[in-house]
């Protein structure tokens, strides 16, 4: 029979209550499931204690970090997110007249349910900025899906035909470090990338545009005019469409906000906050479509085969994506408003 854990305290029980109905050792193991040697251990030591609780977990060696060092060590964790585990140990062990080694701190921080994790990239948010996303929120959180369907969504990306990943690791020795299998080549500006627009809503997914050099006021001129405008009349011919923009500085042009008011019996401009990519549902498209590119088994060589590849895995998006998307808004101003206005998980 295998080897396994300490009887619990009712399985103890069910040992002595076997013996004591007047089953025999053998008797009792085959009806419990138990080793012969196991049911004599835990009747012998009922008859001669008169207890059937385990008194295992007490023995072995005495922990180094009682309850009071863990809470003294995730004090230094708050303190510090960013300290290394060999700062840690150091911290820990200033007045204390038991030192501990970093393997005893590793261990201690992981039964704690701390682990060595990357943070989370977020957008640094101004005080200014923090009260518009607030107010934003506010003005919102009474939108329901339904409110939000009537919104079309845009943004701008750009895509790497050649991308680093700083989470690759490899398995090498001292000596090895200049070995080609141990290298990863890297070219100026990631080889060149394509830079493209994209527009969508609850509806459908809208057109995707590839933009030749950068995006100034003219050339986004163009964009609203041969695809924002037919799209909104399209979609929302009762003219209760909002057309969401970020604040980047094309977008601001006068130019621009000089059309919009020229077509503001059409659809509505939502106004939106600062430095808030967590409210825009666009910013995971992207990212939908950077794992897609990542995934290919044939990568893009030339920028030709990348647009090419950018452009058949937007016009493949499901609809359910985009849709389970536009109905997480109604979280996604929680989220904000939850924070005062500061990052989310989004």
């Amino acid at each position: 029979m295998g080897k396994k854990g300490d009887l619990s305290n009712f399985e103890r029980g069910m040992v002595v209550g076997a013996r004591r109905a007047g089953l025999s050792i053998s008797q009792s193991a085959q009806l419990l499931g138990f080793s012969r040697t196991t049911i004599s251990r835990v009747y012998k030591e009922w008859c001669e204690k008169g207890k059937t609780s385990s008194m295992r977990q007490s023995c072995g060696r005495k922990c180094l970090v009682d309850a009071r060092g863990q809470r003294r060590m995730g004090r230094l964790i708050q303190a510090d997110r960013r300290a290394t585990l060999t700062e840690i140990t150091t911290r820990y062990n200033r007045g204390m007249q038991q030192s501990i080694c970093e393997a005893t701190t590793r261990t201690t921080l992981r039964r704690m349910g701390y682990n060595s994790r990357r943070p989370h990239r977020v957008p640094l948010i101004s005080t200014t900025n923090r009260k518009k996303r607030l107010q934003f929120a506010r003005a919102h959180q009474n939108w329901t899906v339904e409110d939000w369907k009537n919104v079309a969504w845009s943004d701008e990306s750009r895509f790497l035909l050649r991308h680093s990943d700083g989470r690759v690791r490899i398995w090498r020795k001292q000596n090895e470090n200049m070995d080609p299998s141990c290298l990863v080549t890297t070219v100026q500006a990631g080889g060149g990338g394509v830079m493209v627009w994209g527009m969508f809503s609850w509806h459908t997914l809208g057109p995707l545009v590839p933009i030749g050099h950068r995006l100034n006021a003219t050339a986004y001129l163009s964009i609203v005019s041969d695809h924002v405008h037919p799209f909104m009349t399209t979609m929302y011919p009762s003219s209760d469409g909002y057309f969401q923009q970020d604040n980047a500085p094309c977008h601001k042009a006068r130019i621009i906000s000089n059309w919009f008011l020229e077509h503001d019996n059409e659809f509505t401009v939502l106004k939106w906050s600062p430095q808030s990519p967590d409210l825009n549902p666009t910013e995971h498209l992207w990212d939908v479509v950077e794992r897609e590119l990542r995934a290919l088994d044939v990568h893009p060589t030339n920028l030709h085969q990348l647009q090419d590849a950018i452009l058949s895995i937007w016009a493949n998006i499901s609809k359910e994506c985009f849709q389970h998307l536009v109905e997480s808004m109604p979280r996604r101003i929680k989220a904000v408003l939850k924070a005062k206005g500061g990052q989310t998980q989004y």
